[in-house]
């Protein structure tokens, strides 16, 4: 059914992948309902609706595309539910549901199209190979950021925090990432997995993986926040229906839009990238399936309660660990539904025992950076423009956008109009459109 042979995968590696996710991207259970959670929305509820909406996502995403990608509520998009929507915005958090729920009607209208696909695919290739380095660098910064490791409180913009006890999340991520290496230069089986497991062990006695009194690992689960849905409120102000107020919700559903639309082509396009799971004109493998499963989360994400669920770039931990089809990505979704009743054991790992994993798959996603053909300058400087502009701006979307204007530019400066598809035009001239709106806003 998952073609494991065909990939050059077993059962158990792909088992092992999956896991390696799933570790890779637990910090969302705690992360999302915390935040949401400012927003007035019941915490233990987003728990819930975060893990059944991760879930479901990911199932659909290895039953229907057969990819070792996972899905969960995307963090950046739940930030701009609660700071920006809610908080900034002064919207009711069922407002700000009620947005994403469109959003994710309209990407799976979208996706059953070919739409999205066809956007994917209209990205030339050395592009498609610098969104794979620059998610590499993007996870690898955030690896660093989440144990400490890198600071801007260090003297300078940024910079290495010093290795001691002071430090002691940024001392075990190093620890970490030392056994990580050590396993795979070794050619340990499940190396990524067994750092993060080591990791976490070592951490006990050094204070960081923290283990509370009374300790039960086990928990039922609270119940989700079923349909809060407020339709009114899209256009519906104190003196009636607004002009105003329907504008605003048009702004916050294209943000929604287009940083999900972006963040999901960037993790596909890296994770086929890293695996080698292209078709024979280099185009990702199952790409409609991909993105019908990104829709589908998204739509039940918000009927359970939570942001926009979307691809995650940890998912090319996975794939460092040996995942190639869908079967790691079922592995994945079922440690989400296991999460659900054993939340606080999951909870105990910590951001410097996932942090390793991340980095580390920094190094097996820069690999790929001798294919881009940076002797041509057309080509080289719109990958080099789109690597360094994720990490820096924090941001896959962000990425591609620069990358792609700056290609367009440069095709037309170098006198080569023939190279860039029409599909291409129409994404430069929205996301110069976009930068305006942001720059005029």
């Amino acid at each position: 059914m998952f073609n494991l042979k065909e990939r050059g995968t077993t059962v158990g590696r792909e088992i092992v992948a999956g896991l390696t996710t799933f570790l890779a991207m637990t910090y969302i259970l705690a992360v999302n309902p915390g935040m949401l959670g400012m927003t007035g929305m019941d915490a233990g509820s987003v728990f819930t609706a975060t893990a059944l909406s991760a879930a479901i996502a990911t199932l659909v995403m290895g039953f229907v595309a057969n990819l070792p990608v996972a899905l969960a509520p995307g963090m950046g998009l739940n930030a701009f539910f609660t700071f920006t929507v809610c908080m900034g915005m002064g919207c009711s958090w069922q407002l700000a549901l009620t947005a994403v729920l469109l959003e994710g009607v309209l990407f799976l209208i979208l996706s059953f199209c070919g739409i999205r696909e066809a956007i994917i695919k209209s990205i030339p290739e050395n592009l498609k190979i610098a969104v794979s380095v620059g998610i590499g660098l993007f996870i690898c910064l955030i690896g660093l950021a989440n144990a400490g490791i890198v600071a801007s409180d260090t003297g300078t913009i940024i910079g290495f925090n010093n290795f001691n006890l002071s430090h002691a999340s940024a001392l075990l991520a190093v620890i970490g990432l030392i056994i990580t290496i050590i396993l795979y230069v070794c050619k340990v089986p499940g190396a990524i997995l067994i750092g993060i497991a080591a990791t976490t062990i070592i951490g006990i006695p050094m204070g960081v993986t923290v283990v509370p009194e009374n300790f039960k690992p086990v928990s039922l689960p609270s119940k989700p926040l079923l349909f809060a849905f407020d339709f009114k409120g899209i256009f519906m102000g104190a003196n009636g229906f607004e002009f105003a107020v329907l504008g605003k919700f048009i702004v916050i559903f294209i943000t929604f839009l287009f940083t999900d639309l972006f963040d999901t082509i960037g993790t596909l396009l890296g994770v086929a990238e890293q695996g080698n799971l292209k078709d024979k004109d280099g185009n990702v493998l199952n790409a409609k399936g991909a993105l019908i499963a990104d829709s589908v989360g998204t739509v039940v994400g918000a009927c359970l309660g939570t942001s926009t669920v979307t691809s995650y770039v940890e998912s090319s931990s996975g794939v460092a660990a040996g995942g190639r089809t869908g079967l790691a990505a079922i592995a994945t979704a079922a440690m989400f539904l296991i999460s659900l009743f054993f939340s606080p054991l999951f909870l105990l790992v910590p951001a410097a025992a996932t942090a390793p994993a991340l980095i580390f798959v920094g190094y097996l996603m820069m690999k790929s950076v001798t294919k881009i053909d940076f002797a041509d300058p057309t080509e080289g400087i719109p990958a080099f423009i789109t690597i360094m502009a994720m990490p820096f701006s924090y941001s896959i979307s962000k990425g591609i956008m620069y990358g792609v204007i700056t290609f367009v530019i440069c095709k037309l400066v170098g006198k080569k109009i023939k190279d860039i598809p029409v599909v291409t035009w129409i994404l430069a001239a929205i996301f110069i459109a976009d930068i305006i709106f942001e720059a005029v806003k």
